[in-house]
Parts: structure tokens; sequence; C-alpha cells
């Protein structure tokens, strides 16, 4: 190859090892890449569903549907003190299924907004989205290298799921808590976290799954101890933590018993959701979520409604097989194969899946790291088109053609 050929080559390769020096400029310019696709995605969106509907849907109209109205109600008006009830007697859908943070903090920020909620809401989302891709960077990168955390960021911040970096919904702020919670246990800062909890607790659901990776992590170390000392000191922040997050993951249920009046206002609130699926006045049971559905779904999809709970067996059995044995995953570390598990394992016992799950898996995100690892360029283009083509899939199911409560992102 002559000089003028390698020329451009190795200018790429400068530009590459310029920006893996900077993570946070390098992130910045994913980032920044990816939010122009995923507006050029909303505002063809938008068009196609105002062409549908015959109404004006535009690009802020689709970032605020669904749970972002949900939000703007918390942020505008609170939490209702007496909660509504259906005919039989039976709480309904309202605002206490959706955690605070996000929503007061939106509403703070309208201030400069000139009132807008909307615009501050996705702003949060924004930034706090930027700002969770550079936190994934740093977490991924004390495992692998820095082109394949880059390239992890990319496929998480332009993956099937990366509308909603540009909607009203807390996701982002979320994943900004978890991300930094994941890196201060990983470098073993455990003071962070007793600020971290508290606001992954408040922004929303999951905090209980954290408890656990504690519990599992506190075992992993334990175990050993001999090849990896384990001070009274950090014995002593295992315990508090994993008490913390466990007071946290009812905390809610708490306030909201006492803001209504009702014990089980907030467990209610939850299973309003439910029923519009099941049509079951039942109360909850772990585990049954997920059982209900499978069978639910077998049969919408004109399988026997028996096979669900086989195939589920199946894939929970195949998802502890790749977490255990698969080794990109391993390569990954112990503290976030751990937090995968302890995810889903909270998944399979509170969540009834429906089409939010894909929304629900998205805390899964430091996983994209195993994704990146080959070093194949071929393979790492077409993990990110597939994400891309995920993502148009997303947006058009859940916000062009979501119409009805079996399409809600």
């Amino acid at each position: 190859m002559t000089a003028e050929g390698t020329a451009p080559l190795g200018a790429a390769h400068r530009a590459a090892a310029y920006l893996a020096a900077r993570p946070a400029l390098a992130v910045a310019a994913i980032y920044l890449a990816a939010r122009i696709v995923t507006t050029i995605f909303l505002v063809i969106g938008a068009e196609i569903a105002s062409r549908h509907t015959g109404g004006d849907v535009t690009i802020g109209t689709l970032s605020m549907r669904w749970d972002g109205q949900w939000y703007w109600l918390v942020g505008v008006q609170g939490y209702p003190t007496e909660l509504p009830l259906d005919g039989s007697g039976n709480v309904t859908q309202n605002a206490w299924a959706f955690m605070p943070l996000y929503p007061f903090v939106s509403r703070l920020l309208s201030f400069v907004f000139a009132g807008q909620y909307p615009l501050a809401a996705v702003a949060v989302a924004i930034v706090a989205g930027y700002l969770a891709s550079l936190a994934l960077f740093h977490l991924l990168r004390a495992h692998i290298d820095a082109p394949a955390s880059l390239w992890a960021v990319a496929l998480f911040a332009a993956g099937p799921l990366a509308a909603l970096f540009q909607m009203g919904y807390a996701e982002s702020l979320f994943l900004l808590w978890l991300f930094l919670a994941l890196l201060m246990l990983q470098r073993r800062r455990f003071g962070w976290l007793y600020l971290l909890l508290p606001l992954m607790a408040f922004t929303r659901p999951g905090i209980l799954a954290f408890a656990l990776l504690l519990g599992l992590y506190g075992i992993v170390r334990w175990v050993r101890r001999r090849a990896d000392p384990l001070p009274p000191v950090q014995i002593v922040h295992f315990v508090s933590l994993g008490l913390l997050s466990a007071l946290l993951g009812f905390a809610w249920q708490v306030i909201a018993s006492l803001v209504t009046g009702d014990p089980q206002a907030y467990l209610e609130t939850e299973l309003s959701w439910r029923r519009g699926w099941t049509n079951d006045d039942g109360g909850f049971m772990p585990f049954s979520g997920f059982v209900q559905a499978s069978g639910i779904w077998f049969r919408v999809w004109g399988l026997p409604e028996a096979w669900g709970p086989v195939a589920l067996l199946v894939v929970v059995a195949a998802v502890a097989a790749l977490l255990l044995f698969e080794r990109h995953v391993r390569a990954l570390g112990v503290e976030l194969r751990l937090w995968s598990a302890s995810y889903l394992v909270y998944l399979l016992l509170v969540f009834f899946p429906q089409s939010s799950i894909f929304r629900l898996l998205l805390p899964l995100a430091p996983l994209s790291g195993a994704l990146a690892l080959p070093k194949s360029t071929a393979w790492r283009v077409s993990m990110l088109a597939l994400g891309l083509l995920g993502q148009w899939w997303w947006i058009d199911q859940m916000l062009i053609q979501g119409t009805t409560f079996s399409q809600i992102p």
C-alpha cells in the first residue's frame, strides 16, 4: 500500500486514540451522533403518525407520550390523597406508580424554560443519558479495553431503546444513578452508595435488585477473602448498605400508605396495570406475573397456552448459562454479572411482562460490553446496525402505531 493510501487510515487511528484518551469527549461525540439519528427517526415517525391520524403529531408530542404524561402530572400536580376506584372497588391507574425525583427535577428546571415542563423533562433525559453513557464507559473500562468500551457505549446510545433518552421518561436518570452506583461498588468507594441508593430508589423501582446484588457480592467477597482480603469495615458497609437498600425498596409503599390512608396503596396501584391483561382481582404473588403472562402471550400468538411456562423455564435456564459461562460476559467482571442476575431475579419476582418489558430490560445495558468485545469490525458494525433497526421498530410500534394498552413503551 502506498504512503498516500495509509495516510487516511493512520489519521483515523490517531483520531480514535485521541478520543479514547479523552473519554468525556469521545462519549459526547458518540452520544451526539446517536441523538441526531434518533431525532431523524422521531421526525419521520411524527410525519407518519400525522398522516395516519389526521392530527398534528410532532416530535414533542411523541416525546411526551404514555408514561411521559404521568410524570408530567406528578411534576405539576403531585400525588392524589384519595385513590381512584372502579365500579368494583378496585384501585385504578394513578400517579403513585411513578417515583418523584425525575418529575420534580424536571418541574424545577421548567422555570428555566418559561414553565414548559415537556422541554425540561426531555432536557433532563438527554443530559442524564449522556452522563449515564460516560459512567458506562468507565464501568466497562475496568475490564475491557477502550475501543470495546466505546463500541459498547455506541450500542447503548443508539440501541433499540435509545428513543427513551429523548422522551419524558425517568430511565436516563435512573441509569445514571445505577451506573454510578455500580462504578462505586466496583471501585470499592462504598461511601458514595449512601447517597446514590436513595437517588435510585426515588427515581424508578429496582432498588431491591441492588439489595440482592449487595448480598450476593458480599458472599462472593467472603468466599474469596484469602485471595482478595475483606476488611471488617467493608463487611460493615455490605450489611448497612444492604439494609438501607432493602428499607428504601419499601419506603415508597410506606409513603403512599401514609398519604392515602391505604396500606396497600402502592401495591394496588401497580396491580391496576396488570388487571388490564389478566382481568384478575387477586393480590400479588411472587413470580406469578411471568407465569401468567407466558400463557397469555402464547395464546395471543396462536400457540398452546401450556407451552408458555415451559418456554419461560427454557429462557431462564439459557440466560443463567449465559451469565455463568459465556466468556465475553465473564470478561465484564463479577459485579456486572451479579447485577444482571440480581435484576433479572427481581423482574421475575415482581413484574408482569407486556410491551414495556423491553424498557424494563434497559438496566442490563452493561452487558453491551460483551457484544462489543469481539474485535471484528464487521461484527461491531452489524450489532450497531441491528440496534438502529430495533430502535426504528420500537419507535414505530410504541410511538407511531402505539394506541392501546398492549403497546405501552
